[in-house]
């Protein structure tokens, strides 16, 4: 238990300190001595930088691979793609902070394997919310649900008001997206 409790440190720290200056400013040691433990300790853990932040985005996108999963066994209704859209709202919500290293670190993001990984499985998300042969317009619909969903992380941190009512709205013009690309073909 304690392995995972000090692992969990190690990222939340790590994670801090790139959001405070940034992943290529950010060394071991640094992250060491936030954590006031030795290289060697850390060492056991991460090898390097880039084991901490594949390591963030192994645990922290998990839910959305099982929600993937999850609806590639379901019948392909609009049910079914606004149910995908709301548990992913509710992933994304839970991995914000990696959302926002990815945000503010986009060359390093490129440069790591996280960048392709992160890629396929945007393109994966959208394959579960678009019909097959749907006509360009309501492709574009899909992809915007999914790139509002991103965005509205980001944009509505600047805007006054609840955090889960921002979350919700931003899921609604989601979902209506996706409702009007559904309609002409289901």
């Amino acid at each position: 238990m304690a392995r995972g409790n000090t692992r969990q440190r190690i990222q939340d720290v790590a994670l801090e300190l790139f959001a405070e200056q940034g992943y290529e400013k950010t060394s071991l040691r640094e992250i060491a001595e936030r954590l006031d433990v030795t290289k060697a300790a850390l060492y056991y853990h991460f090898k390097t930088k880039e084991d901490i932040v594949i390591s963030l985005f192994e645990d922290l996108t998990r839910p959305i691979d099982e929600l993937m999963e999850w609806a590639q066994a379901e019948p392909k209704t609009l049910a079914t793609k606004k149910e995908l859209l709301r548990r992913y709202s509710e992933a994304l919500t839970q991995a914000a902070p990696l959302f926002r290293f990815m945000q503010e670190n986009q060359a390093t993001v490129r440069e790591l394997s996280i960048g392709e990984t992160f890629k396929k499985r945007m393109l994966g998300l959208l394959d579960l919310i678009k019909e097959p042969g749907a006509p360009l317009p309501d492709q574009v619909r899909c992809a915007s649900a999914l790139f509002t969903m991103h965005a509205g992380m980001f944009f509505l941190q600047t805007i006054e008001g609840d955090p889960e009512d921002k979350r919700r709205a931003v899921l609604e013009v989601a979902i209506d997206l996706v409702s009007q690309a559904h309609r002409v073909t289901g």
